[in-house]
Parts: structure tokens; sequence; C-alpha cells
């Protein structure tokens, strides 16, 4: 069976505030590890009244407190805002707190929008340096050389386990190369996804963490008891992307009726595009959804983001999706033509 893991935005919505949405994000991963989820991952956004999550690790030690098993990690840690010595003293400490659990996708991207990299004291050419910075901080994770004058303290030794997140090409290059596992965007940047796996696959070199390519593959899945009740719950996250698009985003707003009068034509047109390769409806449209992505890209695991509303609704969601996959491991799986 295809492993599916959690990335969860830690929403703030109209009806709840940010510590709300923390112990939300924490209520979810507690379900979603006896339901089978393997991992749990936040993600670094600046400057979003909307998210909770910009304090990553903060985050996910409130969320390994309140779990046993589950994985828990960054999807993503964007390192160009960062120096690597302070993520691997923050994840290493991560790391001594819970043991075999701790996860560290890195990212390239800000983040967040041109303002707010200046004021992370950070620039845009920061970037460049991505793939020196992934080895440096991988350098800290490994246990300290006799010679060794600066340590990540309490890192070195951990060897946490580091992947690389992208939604383009560029990625999957620089994780085949450094043999790490890879993650790819497709829940809002799906038109590189197919390339990406195959880059990714046919230039992987073996490492100490990864014998063999591990692909990953983020993916929009919303489930409901109905496809109308499924249709009507995307139309939060169809209005976040939308708001997106206008400059005016906010917080996580209940889902309408009819979202056709809230987005123009050309609106539409874009968030179709980045939402392309959603999973919308009942517990069946999902499962045949869950087979037919997983014939088409071959996926090791997916990244399901179920951007629902409401807490409850979105628990049941979650639940539905891991029902569905469960039920996929019992019937063959047919790709597409």
């Amino acid at each position: 069976m295809t492993a599916l893991s959690i990335l969860d935005l830690v929403r703030v919505t109209e009806n709840t505030d940010a510590r709300g949405a923390l112990d939300n994000a924490r209520d979810l991963a507690a379900h979603a590890e006896t339901w089978g989820y393997q991992r749990f991952w936040v993600a670094e956004h600046h400057n979003m009244a909307g998210i909770a999550s910009a304090a990553t690790a903060v985050v996910i030690s409130h969320i390994a407190a309140g779990t046993r098993t589950i994985r828990v990690g960054a999807g993503g840690i964007m390192l160009p805002n960062h120096a690597p010595i302070i993520i691997a003293e923050q994840f290493g400490t991560l790391a001594r707190l819970y043991p075999g659990r701790i996860d560290l996708g890195l990212g390239r991207a800000p983040g967040t929008d041109q303002i707010t990299v200046r004021a992370l004291r950070r620039t845009l050419q920061s970037s460049d340096n991505f793939p020196q910075d992934v080895l440096e901080l991988q350098a800290f994770f490994a246990p300290a050389g006799p010679n060794q004058n600066v340590q990540a303290v309490p890192a070195a030794g951990t060897d946490v386990p580091l992947w690389i997140l992208g939604s383009s090409t560029y990625g999957a290059q620089l994780a085949a190369a450094l043999g790490l596992p890879y993650a790819f965007a497709s829940h809002f940047a799906p038109e590189q996804l197919l390339q990406a796996l195959q880059i990714y696959r046919e230039r992987f070199e073996p490492s100490e963490q990864l014998a063999k390519p591990h692909a990953m593959v983020g993916v929009n899945i919303i489930a409901a008891d109905t496809d109308k009740e499924a249709k009507r719950l995307a139309t939060t996250q169809q209005m976040s992307f939308t708001n997106m698009f206008r400059g005016t985003r906010g917080l996580s707003q209940p889902p309408i009726d009819d979202i056709e009068t809230y987005w123009s034509p050309a609106e539409k047109a874009q968030a179709m595009r980045m939402l392309a390769r959603s999973i919308v409806g009942s517990p069946e449209t999902v499962r045949a959804g869950l087979a037919a992505l997983i014939a088409e890209t071959g996926a090791d695991e997916l990244m399901v983001v179920s951007d629902v509303y409401d807490h409850a609704t979105r628990l049941h969601s979650y639940q539905l999706i891991a029902k569905a996959n469960a039920k996929n491991a019992n019937a063959p799986i047919v790709a597409v033509a």
C-alpha cells in the first residue's frame, strides 16, 4: 500500500485564532497516527495571517508532544532564510526530544513576499547557495569530528533525515545528485510533476541516507460522504487561491454554495491550473483518484493536503482518505493509458 502522509497548513480561520489552529493541527496529527498516516508535516510561511506555522520548529514540537508514533517534520523549512547551523540546532534539539520521529524537508523558495524577505535579513540571491547550504546542514547532523571547531549542539550525531522539496525539475536534479528523498509540490504546481519524477529516478545516486529513489507526491484531496458535499467543501481552498491572485491573502473562509459567484473566469482558469491534480469527492471517487494518481506517477508516498474549513469535517475527510487508500491496497491498480 502506498504510504499516506499529511501536510497541514495550520490554517487560521474566521472562527479560529492562531492558538486554535495550532491545537487543531496537534489534534489532527493524533488522529492521523491512529488512521495509519506515516508523517505529519508543517511548512514555513511568513507574513500570512491565515497560516500559523511561521515558527516551524516550535510548531513541530507542539505537534510531536501530542503524538506518540507518527513522524513529524517540516515540509518544509525554506533554507535560504536561515543559516544552516541555526536549522541544525533547532532540528537536532527536536531529534533529541523526539528520537526517530523528526523529518526535515528543505525548500529553496523564500516562502513569502520580497518585502518580508528583507525583513528576514535575507536576499533573493540567498537561494543560489542552496546546494552548498544543504551539504553544510547535512554535515552538522553527522557525528562531530575530533578537529571540528564549530558544532551544532545538540545536532551532531542525530543524522536527521533530509528531504528535498520542489515544484520544478531543479529540486529533482539536486535530490538525485545528493541521494535524498524528493517531494514534489503538485498540490499547487502540478505542471512539471511527471518530468521531475523521471529526472529524479533516472539520475538518482545512492547515498548513506537512501539506497534507492523515494518519491513523494503532494496532492489536494477533499473527501466527504457525497461528491456534491466534497465539491462544496473545496470552495474554501478555491477562494484561498483566488485571494492569493488578488493580493488579499487573509483568514480561511467557510465554504460557499456557488464558487462561480466568487471568482472571475480568469481567476478560475489560474486557480484550476494550480489545482489540476486535486481529488475531490465521495469515498469511491477518492479511491479511484488515488489509484489513478499512484498508477500514473509510481509514487512511493502521497503527501495529502485536505484544506477543509471546519476542523471536525476535516478530520472526517482525512479518515475517509485513509479508508479509501486501504481499500485500494486490496485491489489491483491498473495504469492509466
